[in-house]
């Protein structure tokens, strides 16, 4: 990686497409029930590439769509270890309309990847990892991470390990 993400809060640290690419990787190795990670930034920033990372770092072997379209995609076992729902909430118009999703119930057996999450669910943001990515140059993206107390431990792993 061009930098390294580290501590509770970071950033911004530039890192390119294989970086991103790898720190989801980390991210959805440690990813488990009840987890929520929220993708905020830029449009074209890299939410999307960071989320395929972490649907891979969940083994998730097969293609990551971007969820713009249908506004929530789920990756379910054998496919992937944990049922992993991908949400993108940038073409709702208010966060109520999320509640037709039915992820307040997908926490209770999955985890949640959350683009766009200032559209979506304000209670989704409770206990979790937010990461926002901005567009740094052409090949570069800037990210900054938050994780909370239930991420400390894993944060710690994940930004520690070799790429």
């Amino acid at each position: 990686m061009t930098g390294s993400v580290t501590g509770p809060v970071t950033g911004p640290v530039t890192l390119n497409e294989a970086d991103l690419i790898a720190l989801g990787r980390r991210i959805g190795a440690v990813l488990g029930v009840g987890d929520v990670v929220l993708l905020s930034g830029t449009l074209g920033a890299g939410k999307s590439t960071l989320a395929r990372g972490m649907l891979a770092g969940a083994d998730f072997v097969g293609e990551v769509a971007s969820p713009s379209f249908p506004i929530l995609l789920t990756y379910e076992p054998p496919e992937a270890r944990l049922p992993v729902a991908h949400c993108d909430f940038y073409r709702l118009e208010s966060p109520d309309e999320a509640a037709e999703l039915g992820l307040d119930e997908w926490l209770t057996y999955g985890a949640i990847i959350a683009e766009w999450p200032d559209k979506g669910p304000t209670w989704l943001a409770r206990d979790a990892l937010s990461i926002h990515i901005e567009i740094a140059s052409e090949t570069t993206r800037a990210l900054t991470a938050a994780a909370p107390n239930a991420w400390k431990e894993r944060w710690t792993r994940i930004t520690h390990s070799p790429t």
